[in-house]
């Protein structure tokens, strides 16, 4: 058993093992052709040679012989290996000695055998050495070439992979992993089972969509839910059409091959209809969305030179914006159209850690700005009434309008409204005391 061991580490002896137990689902078939082709050759050859009497130095004897069904098979082996085959054939021609018991009439003691023995034994020989034992190799060879010409086929080294990166991330090997791991873990499998080093993140995270594996109330996702989600796709079993319709066609399937899976399992890898849980597809088709409204807010961004202040009901038209230009690619995200090839380097966490990005360089709406210690001898200046100025961000930095707190927008309700007001009547008085000291001055 040590041996076995030891031997089925080895990556060529693995195969070769796997090869010759794959060999044996095929070779049933095989050995049942010979088997009929060796019980009408023998049963031709006990009625055509069975009457030839049987001398000892001769290729008939009391060994080899088509007098029994048990002799006769064992005298076409031996054809079959190519053992003195047409010597058998000449001992068995016309004009051999007859078996005394034999019916033979007087005076035809040398008129057994025929002259269709040549017909019958080149025939026999043809099949055999050129055909029948040649299957055995054939279908040998076709495993062997089946499980090493192309590693995009599913097989058992494509599950070993997975087990040997699973035990990476699952070190206690507890069955589960987190979710934000998935998308590193199925970009080091190659495909058709994983992703690839060279799937762009964002493509991965489309996929986990199509996917849509169960998500534990821990945020971690099992084992056999994530190799059955992957196999699925890879396969395409029950992905086209309605998602849940075809979970529970698949889960009818499942029952009815597999009767004695527990349900637990069952409903582990292809949760049942109404359960409103959370899945990695959903979380990360939020990746998805945040994604899309950041190159919204981005094109909005350089086309107006600065982020645009906006109320309540621009805020609702440009998320409507959003949905009518995003709506196409998260569509197509969902139905496991991946087409789309763009590179989305930034990690998930990133995009939450989100900071403030307004900055101010005077008071607001023209009050005097001294609520801060000064590092200068400059007296206070009067800050005038300016736009505001943004600081250079990076886009993980916008912050979302439904995160805005709410307010009235009605100007004549609005609590700023009067200090508006107050600023404005202030600025119209200075400019009347500019105006009267230039007369001043001018005099």
């Amino acid at each position: 058993m040590r041996l076995i061991k030891l031997l089925s580490r080895a990556e060529g002896v693995r195969t070769l093992l796997w090869t010759f137990i794959k060999s044996f689902q095929a070779l049933p078939y095989v050995a049942l052709l010979i088997v009929m082709l060796f019980f009408i050759y023998a049963v031709i050859g006990m009625q055509m040679f069975g009457k030839i009497a049987m001398v000892d130095g001769t290729q008939i004897n009391r060994n080899n012989n088509f007098q029994t069904f048990p002799q006769a098979v064992l005298l076409l082996f031996r054809c079959a290996t190519g053992e003195a085959w047409q010597e058998i054939l000449l001992a068995c021609s016309y004009g051999k000695l007859c078996d005394p018991e034999s019916d033979y009439a007087p005076g035809e003691e040398y008129t057994c055998g025929t002259n269709f023995a040549y017909y019958y034994f080149i025939s026999f020989y043809m099949l055999c050495a050129f055909l029948i034992i040649n299957l055995f190799v054939a279908v040998i060879m076709d495993n062997f070439d089946y499980l090493t010409r192309d590693w995009s086929i599913l097989g058992p080294h494509h599950l070993d992979e997975f087990k040997a990166i699973w035990a990476e991330y699952d070190p206690e090997a507890k069955g589960r992993i987190k979710h934000l791991d998935v998308v590193t873990l199925l970009r080091r499998i190659q495909p058709p089972l994983g992703f690839g080093k060279f799937c762009p993140h964002r493509v991965a995270c489309k996929r986990l969509v199509g996917m849509n594996m169960p998500l534990n109330s821990d945020g971690t996702v099992t084992f056999n839910a994530t190799l059955f989600a992957l196999v699925r796709t890879a396969l395409k079993i029950k992905t086209e059409g309605n998602f849940e319709q075809a979970n529970e066609e698949l889960r009818a399937i499942i029952k009815k091959i597999w009767k004695r899976t527990s349900m637990k399992l069952l409903d582990q890898v292809i949760p049942p209809i109404g359960d409103d849980e959370v899945t990695v597809g959903k979380f990360y088709a939020t990746f998805l969305i945040q994604e899309h409204f950041r190159k919204f807010m981005k094109r909005q961004e350089e086309y107006y030179g600065y982020r645009p202040k906006k109320d309540t009901v621009q805020i609702q038209a440009g998320l409507r914006t959003i949905e009518e230009e995003a709506a196409p690619e998260i569509h197509r995200t969902i139905s496991g159209d991946l087409t789309a090839e763009e590179e989305l380097e930034r990690a998930a966490v990133e995009a939450a850690m989100e900071e403030g990005i307004f900055r101010r360089t005077g008071g607001l709406f023209g009050q005097v700005d001294n609520f801060m210690e000064r590092t200068n001898s400059l007296p206070p200046v009067m800050a005038n009434q300016r736009p505001l100025q943004f600081a250079e961000i990076e886009m993980e930095e916008l912050e979302s309008p439904v995160f805005l707190e709410d307010f009235p927008h009605d100007p004549r309700t609005h609590p700023l409204a009067h200090a508006n007001t107050n600023n404005a009547n202030a600025n119209v008085a200075y400019g009347n005391c500019n105006h009267s000291n230039s007369q001043v001055f001018s005099r």
